[in-house]
């Protein structure tokens, strides 16, 4: 009887070690016991975890609260919320979502130190840039300088002259064709331009100038897109029609930040569209892939607390010939290679951009493989703040265009991303088709 009494008191004491033991492994995990209905003790549900962001590949990129202060991609955090937000509102509500993104780790590194090298993150000047796949529409890097709060939208200058140019090549107009141009361009009257209801669109009373002054000289279609020359864009536009240059610029997959449709204004060719650096990636993009536009995603699957989940396959359709997106990239590929970006070490095509008066800086480019546009603005008003004797990343600047710092951006992000990376080409243009000058040559 008494050793039966120390057997069972030894086993009481040995129950109760294994309770406190259960008790400070819980403690120690960081979780709350639960009791449940039958009085044992579990882990928390997995309902309450954190969201988590996860790459393509599915690591852990960081929490996701809705909250983006703290973030340390902001810009890459916002536009989730945005997704999620235009997916299902309920979803910014619910704790427990794994949302797996198409970001390249790698890749957003890259991005994030290019922008980190030559804006600093107290400067109130702001850097984004975004990477895109071709022919798939996977984002994979969105980095930016800070957290910008209610976006990165700036005009976009010249790197809208391309839509043109596309428009240009697809009514038939050849590389050699062009026109003999000033430095200043004027409409002769309303109707010199239409928009898409017909309605004369012109500003006979405007004057448009050249950012580089050089007199008069016949200009073509590749010399005019290396020089970004505004007066010889106004009149390429004005032969191909305005409705057709917007209507290009949107299939390609340019938007309007603030989500109207794009603007049938005479200076359209110009960039006065305020768009966000997806946008203008996503469109270059589509000229890289032959053609082929893709809605840009950045979510590929979303799995809730339960287990439930939704997935976002690619949403692409061809919206330009081939031969003519082909024959785009033949331009841009020799804008590129007379610049001195020239040299990422792989087959590449580029356009700087200015927005009006130095209040905006883009550039945009890319290789068979990968898309990507820089934007460089003020937040604070660019109307009040533009890009003249500014000081970035402790480097004062007179004023800044495309090809410097948005272009060194672009440069040093994109030769890291395609280091080590297959190398593929671009298809050749038709010079059969698109070579010489069919109607608008030189006298």
């Amino acid at each position: 009887m008494k050793a039966l009494l120390i057997f069972l008191c030894v086993a009481a004491v040995s129950a109760f070690a294994a309770v406190l033991l259960l008790l400070r492994s819980s403690e120690d995990s960081g979780r709350e016991p639960v009791a449940s209905d039958s009085g044992v003790t579990a882990a928390a549900s997995p309902v309450t975890r954190k969201s988590v962001l996860l790459d393509a590949e599915g690591a852990v990129i960081e929490e996701f609260s809705g909250d983006c202060a703290g973030s340390a991609y902001p810009y890459l955090c916002r536009y989730v919320g945005e997704r999620l937000l235009a997916e299902d509102p309920r979803l910014l509500t619910h704790d427990g979502l794994t949302i797996r993104t198409t970001i390249d780790q790698r890749l957003q590194r890259a991005a994030q130190q290019a922008v980190d090298t030559y804006v600093d993150r107290d400067d109130p000047q702001l850097a984004t840039q975004v990477m895109i796949v071709p022919g798939e529409g996977a984002i994979r890097a969105m980095a930016a300088s800070h957290d910008y709060g209610d976006g990165p939208a700036f005009q976009q200058g010249t790197t809208s002259m391309p839509y043109t140019l596309a428009a240009a090549l697809a009514a038939g107009m050849r590389y050699g064709d062009g026109f003999a141009v000033s430095d200043e361009y004027q409409a002769q009257g309303y109707a010199t331009v239409k928009n898409c209801a017909g309605q004369g669109a012109a500003e006979p009373t405007v004057v448009i100038h050249n950012r580089e002054k050089g007199g008069k000289r016949f200009v073509t279609l590749r010399s005019g897109t290396r020089g970004a020359v505004n007066t010889f864009y106004m009149r390429v536009q004005e032969k191909v029609g305005l409705c057709e240059t917007v209507r290009m610029a949107e299939g390609l997959g340019l938007r309007s930040a603030d989500g109207k449709p794009l603007r049938e204004i005479e200076t359209f060719t110009l960039g006065p569209t305020e768009a966000d650096p997806v946008s203008v990636a996503n469109s270059y993009a589509s000229l890289a892939a032959r053609g082929r536009f893709c809605e840009p995603m950045v979510i590929t699957e979303i799995r809730d607390g339960l287990g439930t989940t939704r997935s976002f396959p690619p949403q692409c359709r061809q919206v330009l010939d081939p031969a003519v997106a082909d024959a785009v990239t033949g331009v841009l590929s020799d804008v590129l290679a007379k610049s001195r970006l020239k040299g990422i070490g792989r087959e590449a095509a580029g356009m700087p951009g200015e927005g009006d008066a130095h209040r905006s800086a883009w550039y945009a480019g890319y290789t068979p493989d990968l898309a990507a546009a820089v934007s460089l603005g003020d937040p604070r008003g660019a109307y009040r703040y533009p890009l003249v004797d500014v000081t970035m990343g402790g480097h004062h600047y007179r004023q800044v265009d495309g090809t410097s710092v948005p272009g060194l951006i672009w440069k040093q992000a994109m030769t890291e991303a395609t280091r080590g990376t297959r190398e593929t080409r671009f298809t050749r243009p038709d010079i059969g088709r698109f070579g010489g000058c069919h109607d608008a040559c030189p006298n």
